[in-house]
């Protein structure tokens, strides 16, 4: 069976590259599908996990689908956050840094 490839949001690009010149790691897991979110991020020691959402695109598109409002509640784990553009993931980094 094939699989599709991945969609990520229009902005995920600009996103990943902000946190990287900031100095953090990044790993795209949008392929994994089933509500986990878009991002795996490391700086300083301590990882976070980004669901990336599209601010150009409107509210309602921007909403968590049904397998992500499922995934972030069961969540027990640390820093999971969303993000719209590239100041919202740069605040992430500064919540990791504290």
């Amino acid at each position: 069976m094939r699989r599709r490839a991945a969609r990520i949001d229009a902005n995920q690009p600009d996103i990943v590259a902000a946190l990287r010149a900031a100095g953090a790691t990044v790993i795209s897991l949008a392929a994994c599908g089933s509500g986990i979110p878009d991002l795996l991020v490391g700086k300083a020691g301590k990882t976070a996990l980004v669901e990336v959402k599209d601010s150009a695109q409107p509210p309602s598109k921007r909403q968590l689908t049904p397998d992500q409002l499922k995934w972030h509640a069961e969540w027990r784990g640390g820093t999971l956050a969303v993000v719209c553009d590239v100041e919202s993931a740069l605040r992430v980094l500064k919540v990791m840094e504290a």
